[in-house]
């Protein structure tokens, strides 16, 4: 029979997103490592000389003159974050980078007691959370030992199963003072049930937070309706802010004016009609903003107004996942096909545990000879110890052809 599927330059050419492609810059070569650095914005040279003009011209005016005036430019990011991860903007803010604001968010939301002091994190956490959380416990005078849930596939399982972390957190509950999961788990790629987690931790009376670095620009969010505490994420990854972007954060709103909450204070988090009168007593924003610390890295931030405003184009999360999911379709009909059981993507099969990242493992090979290999060829990818090749079709500029290219490529160099 013939084969009627669509190739790679069909897709192409039906693909309502295509032309936003041509608003980044592209190495050369292959670039599918959107999930560890976004490609740079063509628009980001002018936002960001464009605060190197009014620096050179204004001086320390610049943060109060005209629309972008620096002391109130985190919140030109704010609709545009509170969009992306279905947040009200009360809830998000534009601040540090992700591991600071962890740290700022378990100050607050980790309040351990001698009866109730675990935190269940998974096994395989990315190590800078994994040290994040044990240095929160151990300033709380408590003892890793004691007091962390490492949450572990079962033997000879790559990913988590949904109901195997119920279960932890049930099985836990009396002690468990907080549930902080990833979103996507950077290694697997596997999307995490955020909304059942969530649900199942408060009902054992445990706070539950997000690392959200893998999946803001990459998924649709509903951190809002889903009730989860708090999140962080960087934004130099599907958020194309540039190495070293300034981060994000989200705390829901029964939270956000709660005078209780214990949290580390700085001049940036008080009120703003009196915070150049210097005043010495804090007088908290009523908003997520009074967790800032400091003025914002307006360079930073210039950057990643020009990736967001992309983001707007595309008209944001939903017609992107749709071609995120075209695009999972497309790879893995190319993969089966091409190289059939030579290579195992150990990400998850159900769609809705899918990202855009694919975790591939090369099965009769040395993955790390096909990954130089594929560097050798110009395709840009990651390797992660032990034995996995990172990739990523990112839907904002990755094409099918991108794909199509690489399982090309992937198949000529895999013996």
């Amino acid at each position: 029979m013939p084969d009627h599927r669509p190739t790679a330059a069909q897709l192409d050419a039906a693909d309502p997103l295509a032309a936003l492609r041509d608003e980044f810059e592209l190495p050369d070569g292959i670039y599918l490592v959107g999930n560890s650095l976004g490609a740079l914005p063509k628009a980001a040279r002018d936002y960001v000389n464009t605060e190197f003009d009014r620096w050179s011209t204004l001086g320390v005016e610049g943060h109060f003159t005209g629309d972008l005036a620096w002391k109130d430019y985190h919140e030109l990011l704010t609709s545009q974050f509170a969009g992306l991860t279905g947040a009200l903007p009360d809830e998000v803010v534009a601040m540090n980078s992700l591991t600071v604001n962890l740290h700022l968010l378990m100050v607050s939301f980790y309040q351990p007691t001698a009866a109730r002091h675990k935190i269940l994190i998974e096994g395989h956490a990315f190590p800078s959370d994994h040290f994040a959380v044990e240095s929160q416990i151990r300033q709380r005078g408590f003892d890793p030992n004691d007091s962390l849930i490492l949450l572990e596939p079962r033997s000879g399982e790559q990913t988590l199963r949904l109901e195997d972390t119920l279960a932890a957190i049930a099985e836990h509950g009396d002690e468990l003072a907080l549930v902080f999961l990833p979103g996507v788990q950077y290694y697997t790629g596997q999307v995490l049930a955020m909304h059942e987690i969530t649900t199942a931790g408060h009902a054992v009376g445990a706070i539950v937070g997000f690392d959200l670095a893998h999946a803001v620009g990459n998924l649709e969010l509903s951190l809002h309706d889903w009730d989860v505490d708090f999140a962080a994420w960087c934004t130099y990854k599907y958020l194309n802010s540039g190495p070293g972007g300034v981060a994000g954060a989200f705390v829901h709103q029964r939270h956000v004016t709660d005078q209780r909450l214990p949290k580390l204070h700085g001049w940036w988090g008080t009120n703003k009609t009196s915070r150049f009168e210097m005043a010495t007593e804090f007088d908290a924003i009523p908003t997520v903003e009074s967790w800032q610390l400091s003025n914002a890295p307006v360079l930073l931030m210039a950057s990643l107004r020009a990736s967001l405003d992309i983001f707007d184009r595309a008209g944001g999360m939903g017609p992107l996942r749709r071609k995120t999911e075209q695009q999972i379709a497309f790879f893995d009909q190319r993969l089966k096909e091409s190289l059939g059981d030579r290579v195992e993507n150990i990400t998850p099969k159900a769609l809705a545990e899918r990202g855009c990242q694919f975790a591939l493992r090369v099965t009769n090979d040395d993955g790390r000879r096909v990954f130089e290999e594929l560097e050798n060829a110009r395709v840009r990818c990651d390797w992660r110890h032990p034995d996995v090749i990172r990739v990523a079709a990112v839907p904002l500029y990755n094409s099918f052809d991108d794909i199509d290219r690489f399982v090309d490529i992937l198949d000529g160099i895999v013996r």
